[in-house]
């Protein structure tokens, strides 16, 4: 397997795992129930580690589609783009979940603070994971860009 297969492997879990992670947390703070919120946390290191994955073997995979016809730099330079700020977002996400959780065990006043935080940084992933996964996608399914034009029918089409 190489890097292109490496990354696709692993990129769609940190967009996954911030959207269940949220919702999760959401459901925790409704409920008031810290082992549901525990539980996004941990989601939510899990997804800042896959993104970590998918940030190392996104340039292995830049370097065989980029040459490749209908792809280009461009298209694949906004994709990392997204990326980059979505890993930003993730790896700070994990590293106050971390804290959440630390917070949460020792029943620390600040915890629902953390949790609050967390949420906003969970709003903030999602918003950029679609943008990622939108952005990746266009990379190989050119008929989901937004250039992308629909194909007339040709006269052998008409069956009239």
């Amino acid at each position: 397997m190489n890097d292109a297969h490496w990354h696709l492997v692993v990129n769609h879990f940190p967009i996954i795992g911030s959207i269940f992670g949220l919702g999760i947390l959401i459901a925790g703070l409704v409920l008031k129930n810290k082992t549901s919120i525990n539980t996004a946390y941990i989601i939510f290191i899990i997804a800042a580690l896959f993104a970590l994955a998918s940030m190392a073997t996104g340039e292995g995979a830049e370097e065989l589609v980029e040459d490749m016809p209908n792809i280009g730099h461009e298209i694949v330079h906004e994709h990392e783009e997204m990326a980059e700020k979505l890993a930003l977002t993730l790896y700070l996400l994990g590293a106050v979940s971390i804290a959440g959780l630390i917070l949460n065990i020792k029943q620390h006043s600040k915890a629902r603070l953390v949790s609050f935080v967390a949420l906003i940084l969970g709003l903030v992933a999602i918003f950029l994971g679609k943008a990622t996964g939108t952005t990746g996608g266009e990379v190989r399914h050119t008929e989901i860009r937004a250039a992308a034009t629909i194909a007339q029918p040709s006269s052998e089409d008409d069956h009239d």
